[in-house]
Order: structure tokens, then sequence, then C-alpha cells
């Protein structure tokens, strides 16, 4: 059985970071025990903050503004980084300078994804782009720095650069992301199992498996 898991998330969501290292956890444990079933996931683009201006802003502002505090900021820190620690991810908050505008990097993936790239490949594109804002401070707005991901995930440089400073798909992803908004999502990570279940937040572990167990009948021996 085909198991489809759409991903809507953002790249500059530490949730969506931890949401998709949990999913990855439970998917190749499921596949080990359960071969039989082909699970294919699909990233998708959200905007926490679609009014972003194009090169970012100041990200430690931001968030003080949004929250109310600094002290407020430094508890979200404090909370996300204890989530994470079982799951193995470090976060490097205090070297993010930018919160970026990530139509980009949306744009890079839409792009893997359009053109049929390995499920490998669109994986490691996507966790090479969480891992350079959060855990490298980068600035994934950038194109050059979006061309160092891109290569790193097996894309050729020189097509990279060419597609990301143009607007191909530009207005693809956006309506895709508004599509999402229009569907209800209020917030992300929000997962779709093969379009019947869909599990909102960085869920638990066991909660990633028994969506998994739910779609595919399969029954806990």
């Amino acid at each position: 059985m085909k198991v489809d898991i759409n991903v809507v998330s953002d790249f500059v969501c530490p949730w969506c970071f931890i949401g998709r290292q949990r999913l990855l956890r439970v998917v190749d444990q499921f596949h080990t025990e359960h071969p039989e079933h082909s699970i294919h996931i699909n990233w998708l683009p959200y905007f926490l903050n679609v009014d972003t201006p194009t090169w970012g802003e100041p990200y430690r502002p931001f968030l003080e503004k949004k929250f109310g505090s600094a002290r407020a900021v430094d508890e979200l820190f404090a909370n996300v980084r204890e989530a994470a620690r079982e799951d193995g991810l470090e976060f490097a908050f205090e070297s993010i300078r930018v919160r970026v505008n990530t139509l980009q990097a949306h744009r890079l993936v839409y792009r893997a994804h359009s053109q049929g790239a390995r499920p490998e490949q669109v994986n490691k594109l996507v966790g090479g782009l969480f891992e350079a804002y959060f855990q490298q401070g980068k600035d994934i707005g950038d194109i050059e720095t979006l061309a160092d991901v891109a290569v790193a995930a097996g894309e050729k440089r020189e097509a990279i650069v060419e597609y990301l400073s143009g607007s191909e798909d530009a207005q693809a992803v956006h309506r895709m992301a508004g599509q999402f908004e229009n569907q209800g999502v209020e917030g992300v990570p929000f997962f779709i199992f093969n379009r019947s279940l869909a599990v909102s937040g960085a869920q638990s572990l066991s909660a990633f498996g028994a969506a998994l167990r739910e779609v595919t009948a399969v029954r806990v021996s």
C-alpha cells in the first residue's frame, strides 16, 4: 500500500523542524516493520508571516514584539530546546540574525518536487534548510546560501542560482500556501495522511505511529 504524507510547514518554525525529525523517525521504524507499505512524503509551503519583507527583518526584535517581551522569547527558546533534546536536535537561536522571508526556500522545494527529484533528495534538501537556519544561523533567504544547501542535496549550483534569481513558481507557491489557509490550517506543522487523516503540531512518536497504523489498517501486535 502506498501512503502519502503531506507536510505543511515553514522553515522559520522551530516546531516544524522538530515535527519533521519525529515523523522521519516513525516512518523509518514503520517501514522496517512493514516493508509492504510504501511511504512518500511531500513537503508543502506555509507562511507564518506572509508580510515578512523580501530581505527579512531583525530576528530577535521581531520575536520580542510578537510575544511581548524578551523574557517570553527566552522562555520560548528554552521550551523548544527542552522538547527537541530527546529528538537529538540542537538549536542555535543566538546565531540567527534575520527572520527570513521563506519564499525562496519554498520555491526551492517546490522546484525539486515538480522536477521529480527522488524522495531522499527532497528530504535532504528540506533538512538542509532547517539545519542551515536553526543550527547554523544562516540566511536562507539569500540565493548563495540556498544554492549551497541545494548543492549539498545533489543539485547543480548554476541551475539553482538561475532559478532563484527569477520569479518562476513564486505565484504557484503562494497559491498553494493560500489553499491551506483557506482549508482551515491555522498553524504548522500540519500533517495529512493519505488525504484522510490530519495531525496538527509536532506530535509524539506514538501519535505519528498511530496515524500510520490507522491509514494502513495495521494492528498493534
